[in-house]
């Protein structure tokens, strides 16, 4: 099992849809090598260096947490059903307000309008509040997903730049 990353007062919590198999076989986020989640994360200036999926825990030194939409382990993301996606959207909504990060980033379009109920929603800062937290649509990391690695970058520098604005 992958086990949630997070406490309070983070910067930002980023939520993927839910661990692939190597992520669970490990009990670590975003380990399938091909993900570029910690690429990306270093590249974009949320961490100081390019963590290891064995690393995970040290994403709450640079005040960035990590969760996910749905528990359960698929080699595609595409198995995901859309009630478990709506369910765990129910339930994200929860652990932010609790947490409540000043921003909450979900990883996938699709992913996000399932969870939340929402249709045709743009990339980038959504007009929804959770609490106070801010929520961001950001493209998924995953190697499956054909984006490049600079357009990966550039999406997260965007939620960085937003934070540093607002003093965090």
């Amino acid at each position: 099992m992958v086990k949630d990353i997070l406490a309070p007062g983070l910067r930002v919590v980023f939520c993927g849809i839910n661990p692939g198999l190597s992520s669970s076989s490990l009990g670590f986020p975003f380990a399938h090598p091909a993900n570029r989640f910690w690429k990306v994360l270093h590249l974009a200036g949320f961490t100081d260096r390019q963590l290891k999926p064995e690393e995970a825990d040290h994403l709450l030194d640079f005040r960035c947490g990590v969760t996910k939409l749905v528990d359960r382990p698929t080699v595609q993301a595409t198995e995901v059903k859309r009630q478990e996606l709506h369910d765990g959207g129910r339930a994200l909504i929860s652990k932010i307000e609790d947490y409540q990060p000043a921003a909450l980033a979900v990883l996938g379009k699709q992913a996000f309008e399932q969870g939340f109920s929402q249709r045709g929603v743009p990339w980038g800062k959504q007009s929804m509040l959770i609490g106070v937290t801010q929520v961001w649509v950001l493209p998924n990391p995953s190697g499956l997903n054909r984006i490049t690695t600079d357009k990966l970058v550039e999406a997260y520098q965007e939620l960085d730049q937003a934070l540093v604005l607002r003093g965090l």
